[in-house]
Parts: C-alpha cells; structure tokens; sequence
C-alpha cells in the first residue's frame, strides 16, 4: 500500500473526505518525525512506538570498487510494535504441533 492508497483507505474507513484524511496523515507523519528529531518517542498503545536508535560507526565496502570504506555513526528510525498490532499480523505456522 503506497501513501496515496493509504489516505484512500483512512477517508473511507473514517468517513471524511480524501483531502481532509491526507490533512491528518501528513500532521501525523510530520508530528512523528519532529519528535523523533528531538529526541523523544512515540508510543501508541497496542499498536507500537516510534524511537530513535543510535548505530555505531562500522566499516563497509564499496560495491563498486571493492574497497573498504567507513559508514559513519547515524541515529535512525525504529518502529516496536505493540501487542495489538503483533495479534493482528501473526498467523500460527502450519503443520507444526505445539510443544508441551
């Protein structure tokens, strides 16, 4: 589902206009990263939260040419999701008898 599919779907399921739920998913994205920017989390309960994750400087190569080069230290986006989301996803492996 792309951003344009997405908004679609939200103005249906909440009973608004297109533009008005593109309005409100482009506040919630900018919000979000703006918190994130600053440093703080997002948590929506059972769904999941939004945070920051600091990745230490590591050594990579070039696919080009083959030599070694150096990736910086970043802070990056993560997401953890809640158990409400995990419950809706997770489908029960088949053919796999439970363990006593």
């Amino acid at each position: 589902m792309n951003k344009t599919e997405l908004i679609a779907a939200v103005a249906k399921e909440a009973e608004v206009t297109k533009k008005n739920a593109e309005a409100i998913l482009n506040a919630f994205f900018k919000t979000v990263g703006a918190t994130l920017k600053d440093g703080n989390q997002v948590s929506i309960i059972g769904f999941g939260t939004f945070k920051t994750a600091k990745r230490s400087e590591r050594k990579g190569r070039d696919i080009r040419t083959g030599k070694e080069i150096k990736i910086p230290a970043m802070t990056v986006p993560a997401f953890k999701p809640g158990k409400n989301l995990k419950e809706a996803v997770f489908t029960k492996p088949k053919g796999k008898k439970a363990k006593k």
